[in-house]
């Protein structure tokens, strides 16, 4: 899931902001120097649908990208503007099952991958370290859009995939058409991650420090456990979302992926320095230890239910976006965003598109 050292000044479910309900809401984009969009543009409105209107997509697809072989769902046009979707943990595609179609009407190629360790995505080699540097996943994502001839797309992501977003547009802005971050700037600094956060924020992150143990580290890897943790962790970040078993259970077939317990418990581990990543991706992680600014268009959601969220209504990660910006905390909703309000979240990909 999401930095903590990003959210070290949360307590609690608080977000020091008003929320806003938003279906189909265009808000004005903010920043010093940013250009607008023309007037009179038109920018389309996503209809309003039920979360959980679609349970799955129509066909999955496998790549070649990189080390991987990356499983994805894609909807829409093929030859229509490109959008991202990336899931975070402990999710899946599914996040964006209703999101994609809803894209796909306007005329945008969606496309959804299962990140490193997920579903049908699988390493090409045996000998692949099963590693899970912030860096590593980003360029599995850049690997993806090389594979697919992919030049530019519009990135979508929460949780990991809000990491992964903020980096490639970080350092591959070139890239990034456009992007829309849930939960605001979420580079990890490892050096700041050595340090001691507010007690409450240490206490939501409790996920992070018992996969730092034996115990933790065995619960990943019995598949049974690994499933009723991952369900459990749904329903505290995720207070108001009243999911069903076969909900749950379509996102729960891939962590069934045989490297999922190594990339998960890589993830967490790395990140508070209990593990080091792999050679290959030190300059990455050089760059990005100096927390970049992202200059591409964006737009960033907070969901006001989720315990990560921080409070001031975005304003601790303003200064990292430096270009056409718009920043939206939707009201009654949790860490699932996509999943939980794909309408808000689908007209963010739009307008972001049109900043």
């Amino acid at each position: 899931m999401i930095n903590r050292r990003t959210f070290s000044k949360a307590v609690g479910l608080g977000t020091g902001a008003t929320a806003v309900s938003l279906a189909g809401l265009h808000t004005t984009a903010f920043a010093a120097g940013a250009s607008r969009e023309p007037s009179g543009t038109h920018v389309p409105a996503v209809p309003a649908i039920t979360p959980g209107t679609h349970t799955g997509f129509r066909k999955l697809k496998h790549v070649k990208a990189g080390v991987l072989d990356i499983g994805y769902a894609e909807a829409g046009p093929a030859h229509g503007p490109v959008v991202l979707c990336l899931h975070g943990w402990p999710y899946d595609i599914h996040s964006f099952v209703d999101v994609a179609p809803l894209l796909a009407d306007l005329g945008y190629r969606v496309i959804v991958p299962y990140l490193r360790g997920h579903g049908s995505t699988r390493f090409l080699s045996r000998h692949t370290p099963r590693t899970a540097e912030q860096s590593a996943i980003a360029l599995d994502i850049i690997a993806l859009m090389d594979a697919l001839k992919i030049d530019k797309a519009v990135l979508a992501g929460f949780d990991w995939g809000s990491r992964t977003a903020d980096i490639i547009a970080a350092l591959w802005p070139e890239r990034v058409k456009a992007m829309v971050s849930t939960s605001g700037y979420l580079i990890t600094d490892r050096k700041m991650q050595l340090e001691p956060a507010a007690p409450a924020v240490e206490h939501n992150w409790w996920y992070q420090w018992y996969f730092a143990t034996d115990r933790g580290r065995k619960t990943m890897e019995n598949v049974e456990d690994r499933l009723a943790l991952c369900r459990y962790v749904w329903t505290l970040v995720s207070p108001n979302w009243n999911f069903d078993d076969a909900t749950y259970q379509r996102t729960a077939e891939a962590f069934k992926n045989p490297d999922y317990a190594a990339i998960v418990l890589f993830n967490y581990r790395w990140r508070i320095g209990l593990v080091d990543g792999e050679a290959r991706y030190d300059s990455y992680e050089r760059e990005l230890a100096a927390q970049p600014s992202i200059h591409v268009p964006t737009v960033t959601l907070d969901a006001a239910l989720d315990p990560f969220t921080p409070p001031g209504d975005g304003s601790s990660y303003r200064s990292r976006f430096t270009g056409p910006y718009a920043h939206r905390t939707i009201a009654d909703i949790g860490h699932n965003l996509p999943q939980e309000a794909p309408t808000a979240f689908a007209q963010a990909v739009v307008d972001a598109d049109h900043l």
